[in-house]
């Protein structure tokens, strides 16, 4: 049976290819969209999900949530992903309009009217949103199978030296989220740069020959300048799709179950993720780390999903 999910994102060009990944795949059931404020402006990020939407013929709710981080002034990311989120592809005006209710209502609306155990969560941006469900209705914790979540790295950092762009825009949202009782598996940094766009798989990608495979393929070209330029990747990292293939497949990638908590006081550690792995986890341990990444097999679900989408919306 298709796992049903709730995908949380920033989009941003790696949210972009788990939006198309989530969608062209069988086994998941993708019930509904929901932006925050991250790698660029809420407005912005929620203009290029109705767009990605648009091209891959994406029918479902898109409801655009938090502008801001829950506490801190905002962070965006144009150095990476540029002045509208999503440079590079010539996106689409979009042809629908974003869903009425606020992304925090339609998430607890989605959880509460199913069965619990139903709905996994897979959060690839700042968990603002997230966060704030949980306070706002408690009893969604109990009824989410689980939480997927891209961010953080038990050993690595982007946006600082050790901590991660998702978490350190909003650490004190991911501290809720991390301290909820629910299961959470992080698929972080120490995973996703494993995730390389090589030459060989953007060539895998054009051979598709369809329009968002183009569009995919748009999105690599500008993203792995830009990751050169920054940060002297050879090959981009597609950090965010990691998680929704996590949910296809968890074999795509080994875990190791580890307390985890979030640094929210440090001058030089802000927002890092705190993995123990000093001792076997304790009996109530809920969250687990991902280590290791099948690269083709999960390369191999991108182009399957592409392929199954075919040439997608208008």
């Amino acid at each position: 049976m298709a796992r049903k999910i709730i995908l949380d994102c920033d989009p941003g060009h790696d949210d972009a290819i788990a939006m198309l990944l989530a969608h062209g795949s069988p086994a998941i059931d993708l019930l509904a969209i929901t932006t925050v404020a991250g790698n660029q402006t809420l407005e912005k990020v929620t203009r290029n999900a109705l767009a990605v939407a648009d091209i891959a013929g994406i029918q479902v709710p898109i409801a655009a949530g938090c502008d801001r981080p829950l506490v801190r002034s905002s962070e965006i990311a144009p150095s990476i992903h540029g002045d509208s989120g999503m440079d590079g592809p010539q996106l689409p005006p979009p042809t629908r309009q974003v869903d009425p209710r606020h992304a925090v209502d339609l998430i607890i609306e989605l959880i509460m009217a199913h069965p619990p155990g139903e709905i996994t969560l897979v959060p690839t941006a700042a968990l603002t949103n997230i966060a704030l469900a949980v306070r706002k209705e408690p009893r969604i914790v109990s009824r989410v199978r689980e939480v997927v979540l891209m961010g953080g790295g038990y050993h690595t950092g982007n946006w600082s030296a050790v901590a991660e762009f998702n978490i350190k825009i909003d650490p004190e949202a991911a501290h809720i989220v991390f301290h909820a009782p629910w299961p959470l598996t992080m698929v972080g940094l120490d995973l996703t740069l494993q995730a390389l766009a090589t030459p060989e798989v953007q060539a895998g990608i054009a051979a598709l020959a369809t329009r968002p495979a183009r569009f995919v393929q748009e999105l690599l070209q500008f993203f792995g300048e830009t990751y050169r330029r920054e940060q002297g990747f050879a090959s981009p990292p597609v950090h965010d799709p990691c998680a929704v293939a996590y949910v296809i497949d968890p074999q795509v990638m080994t875990v190791r179950k580890v307390p985890l908590d979030v640094e929210l006081h440090g001058a030089l550690t802000l927002g890092m993720t705190v993995a123990d792995f000093r001792a076997p986890p304790p009996a109530d341990c809920h969250t687990q780390v991902a280590v290791t990444l099948d690269h083709a097999a999960f390369w191999q679900m991108v182009q399957t999903a592409l392929r199954n989408i075919g040439e997608g919306g208008r």
